[in-house]
């Protein structure tokens, strides 16, 4: 019987979700909210439930007339449990500095290939899909290059990438980050791109589409941002050569950002791979956008995303295009 407490702490999630029946309820009370199952291949309503396979049947005419609770899901074809999937979505969203996978898969006894593919999956449920509208008010613009440094790289990669000074952005890869601060009773947040280059072209588009006209952007003194005087926004600019602060004038907001992202990835996940960074991005800006709630309320959040979302092994390795990226 499934138990009327729902977890507040990590020690309770990992008791309350041993309990498949709780495990159950969670997602049916997710995918159906209004309690009445329905097939998530023809929308049927008429199913039966199969409690020894723990499956529903539909007796519509159609292929794979039985479905599961993952069916529809990034859990989907996993043969992990709910029992370990559960909790290891607590971890992701709870754990500041990120969780590895070498460390997921001890937690869980699981070994470390499928910890990372399991990492993976849950990032792809952190995705924004940014409905809150556009960020306003005081809005903060900055780009980072994220990568390994040159002069920690092997010789032959060096080479192999054309790298002759110490201090090469080449092999690094660009990210804009756009964090409105926070204003009365709500807190600063935060959306990352990952972009071609620190160029104007790369730049603008996702400024235009992120900040309402109005806003006051405060950049620093790139010049891929000097077209922002001219537009529907007030600039203004703080030139890091003579200072960094100048009154309300900063990007001390993102350049924090900034250090909680390399932290995580240097401290926990050590290497990202280029291709695999933007996940890594969507899984820090969800926890710092949600760093407001407890963990419960994080954990509710991110159980919403794991709906309509799917990446396969062959995705995520190279062998085919993310479903989304």
């Amino acid at each position: 019987m499934a138990a009327t407490r729902e977890p507040k702490t990590l020690q309770q999630a990992i008791l309350f979700f041993s309990d498949y029946a709780n495990c159950h309820k969670a997602m049916v009370d997710l995918r159906w909210p209004n309690g009445t199952v329905c097939c998530p291949r023809c929308g049927s309503l008429r199913v039966s439930y199969l409690e020894k396979a723990r499956v529903w049947k539909c007796y519509e005419s159609h292929p794979k007339a039985k479905f599961s609770l993952k069916v529809g899901t990034i859990f989907e074809d996993s043969p992990i449990g709910l029992e370990k999937w559960l909790p290891a979505l607590w971890l992701v969203v709870n754990c500041k500095n990120g969780i590895s996978s070498y460390e997921l898969g001890r937690a869980l006894g699981v070994t470390q290939k499928t910890a990372w593919f399991m990492l993976s999956r849950l990032r792809l449920a952190l995705q924004d899909k940014y409905t809150d509208g556009k960020l306003s008010g005081d809005v903060e613009l900055d780009e980072t290059f994220i990568g390994g440094r040159a002069r920690y790289m092997h010789k032959a990669k060096r080479d192999r990438m054309g790298i002759t000074q110490g201090r090469s952005m080449a092999g690094k890869v660009a990210v804009m980050g756009l964090l409105e601060r926070h204003g009365e009773g709500k807190p600063s947040r935060v959306r990352l791109a990952q972009v071609k280059s620190n160029k104007r072209s790369a730049l603008m588009p996702h400024i235009t589409e992120h900040v309402a006209p109005g806003s006051t952007v405060h950049t620093d003194a790139l010049k891929s941002y000097s077209t922002l005087m001219d537009s529907d926004y007030t600039h203004k600019v703080i030139d890091h050569a003579e200072t960094y602060v100048d009154g309300n004038v900063h990007t001390n907001g993102l350049e924090n950002f900034w250090s909680l992202l390399k932290r995580t990835i240097k401290g926990t996940y050590v290497s990202v791979e280029p291709f695999h960074l933007f996940r890594y991005l969507d899984e820090q800006a969800f926890r710092f956008n949600k760093r407001e709630g407890n963990d419960q309320s994080r954990f509710y959040a991110a159980l919403k995303g794991i709906l309509g979302r799917r990446v396969t092994y062959t995705a995520l390795t190279g062998a085919e295009l993310p479903e989304t990226c």
